[in-house]
């Protein structure tokens, strides 16, 4: 039968027996106590070299660790990490590379390891990522369709005020509907700047923007209070794919454009940056031929939406076959005897549900897709998984 994985010494002196008496080869001794050829030659090199001692089970362990860190190299590196405690292992290993190159140092995920057992290393808090947009985006064939917003890189004026240029255009005219430098991608202001845009001009039927702030946030549906504001409007707040610019490529295209015409950190203020940015809005919207659009100005395309900015936002109206759950304070909705949690956001709003299959209902907010519940496993679902 087979040796266990320690060996009896008797059993190991038997097969010498045997091989001393000579009756039996190699191969049919490794046959019959159950091991490889390689394993009897070296149970009989053992026996001629030391004897019955070296039948002895030994430790498998090694005899030298060639790369184990030894303790002046692991002092030398956390004295490095307490003199920078912002910097991680792999800066760490390249200044002490540098500073003595005649040492072999550990790689930086040794070093990451000796930190984390000194607790010089801090756990990454875990970031929360804005939900992907769901829906098709709409096609845009006439002037208010849908316009397109985002915040230009931000930039310094010779006050030292930092400058953050919002920028509203219409997609189908190129009609820059505004231009203003603010000083931050805050609510308040940038709804401010929306609601003078919407009185003058009216309410577009969506708004394409990145999944930055103030536009989108971590909430369910990738919601904000500034798109839970439109979508309040009927607006339908489309959002491009994370890393994928190209999704709203004339506004960015738009904003080279703005950036070579008006961008100079001479400019000494925030006052003036504004005058500059708004003589440029009148050229760029009645001068300025385009390409795109067949060498007309945005002026000659672009007319007023007929939908007006209203005195007081209604109540979203959901269609019949829907169920529709008031969202309590704590940002919960009570369905099936169960409570789901949706958004602190949506407190006191209401949300419209949906049954698309057996035990699934789908989550929406106006016209804008939140997610799913499960009443099977009583949980809500951000996407459904493919089958």
């Amino acid at each position: 039968m087979p040796w266990k994985m320690e060996r009896p010494m008797d059993q190991k002196i038997k097969l010498i027996s045997c091989w001393l008496e000579g009756d039996k080869g190699i191969s049919e001794l490794a046959r019959e106590f159950g091991v490889s050829r390689k394993t009897v030659y070296k149970w009989i090199d053992r026996y001629f070299i030391e004897g019955i001692r070296g039948l002895e089970e030994r430790s498998r362990a090694a005899h030298n660790y060639p790369n184990i860190t030894g303790k002046e190299r692991i002092d030398c590196i956390i004295e490095y990490k307490l003199k920078h405690m912002k910097w991680g292992p792999k800066k760490i290993r390249n200044c002490l590379q540098r500073a003595y190159p005649g040492e072999k140092w550990p790689s930086a995920s040794t070093i990451g390891i000796w930190l984390k057992k000194n607790e010089l290393v801090k756990d990454r808090k875990k970031r929360r990522h804005v939900q992907r947009y769901q829906d098709h985006f709409i096609e845009c064939t006439g002037p208010n369709d849908v316009w397109s917003a985002d915040y230009k890189g931000q930039f310094y004026t010779r006050d030292g005020i930092v400058c953050y240029p919002l920028t509203i255009t219409d997609n189908f005219s190129r009609y820059l509907l505004a231009c203003n430098g603010l000083e931050g991608p805050r609510y308040m202001e940038t709804r401010a700047c929306f609601e003078r845009v919407f009185r003058e001009y009216g309410l577009p039927y969506a708004i394409r923007t990145d999944n930055g702030t103030p536009f989108a946030g971590t909430a369910i549906g990738g919601l904000s209070r500034l798109s839970i504001w439109w979508i309040k409007l009927g607006i339908i707040p489309e959002r491009i794919d994370p890393g994928e610019p190209q999704q709203n490529g004339r506004h960015e295209r738009f904003h080279r454009t703005l950036k070579e015409s008006t961008v100079d950190p001479t400019i000494p203020n925030l006052s003036e940056q504004q005058s500059k940015f708004d003589f440029f809005r009148v050229e760029y919207n009645t001068e300025r031929p385009h390409e795109s659009i067949g060498m007309k100005r945005p002026v000659e395309l672009f007319r007023k939406s007929n939908r007006s900015f209203p005195a007081r936002i209604r109540s979203i109206e959901y269609p019949d076959d829907f169920v529709v759950r008031h969202v309590k304070r704590g940002g919960q909705i009570k369905f099936g005897n169960n409570l789901y949690f949706l958004s602190g956001l949506l407190a006191r709003e209401c949300v419209g549900l949906q049954e698309i299959s057996d035990g699934l209902w789908q989550i929406y907010f106006g016209l804008h897709r939140l997610g799913y519940i499960d009443l099977h496993k009583n949980k809500v679902t951000k996407y459904l998984k493919k089958v």
